[in-house]
């Protein structure tokens, strides 16, 4: 599959917003996870206007130039792993629109699966790499804490950017004409 020039200029600007709100993400530090869930919102406008395959190409491009250009090395990995739960969601959600279920089970399967990529990734960062969480010791009652809270954040961030894909990204797409 080849992309017209206008898609694979698009996907040019995208990268340099992306890897700018990934930048900006370490120069306004009050707004970090904010620009880092915008900047991998990026990810899934490049899957869904060019295929899983651009859109991984798109992914790939987008952490290199930001290990390059950002100065904050860890807000590039909090980014990577934002950006590979949206292909793993993509992903699943491609790949159900071949399955002849019904729309319910579908969903439920949909949402089952993308708890469990989340939590995939989520949980061994917690027990192996507890530090990019909390600098002191952690217990069994801030463990539990932590999960809890990692849930929430999962279904914030999934409610976001399903806004974004439909109202925001839905507006935009239309003036563009892509």
């Amino acid at each position: 599959m080849f992309l017209n020039a206008k898609k694979l200029s698009f996907l040019g600007l995208l990268l340099a917003c992306a890897v700018l709100l990934v930048i900006l993400s370490g120069v306004l530090e009050f707004n970090t996870l904010f620009l880092l869930a915008g900047a991998s919102f990026g990810v899934g406008i490049a899957i869904r206007e060019c295929g899983l395959k651009f859109g991984f190409g798109f992914y790939i491009a987008s952490i290199l130039l930001s290990l390059f250009l950002a100065p904050n090395k860890f807000y590039c990995i909090t980014f990577a792993a934002m950006g590979f739960y949206l292909i793993a969601a993509e992903f699943v959600y491609h790949k159900l629109s071949y399955v002849k279920w019904e729309t319910g089970k579908r969903l439920l399967f949909f949402w089952i699966a993308k708890f469990l990529v989340f939590n995939i990734m989520f949980v061994p960062m917690l027990i192996f790499m507890p530090r990019l969480f909390y600098q002191g010791e952690i217990n069994t009652l801030l463990f539990t804490a932590f999960i809890f809270i990692g849930q929430i954040i999962f279904v914030i961030y999934e409610k976001a950017y399903s806004y974004f894909q439909k109202f925001i990204w839905g507006r935009v797409r239309g003036k563009l004409h892509l």
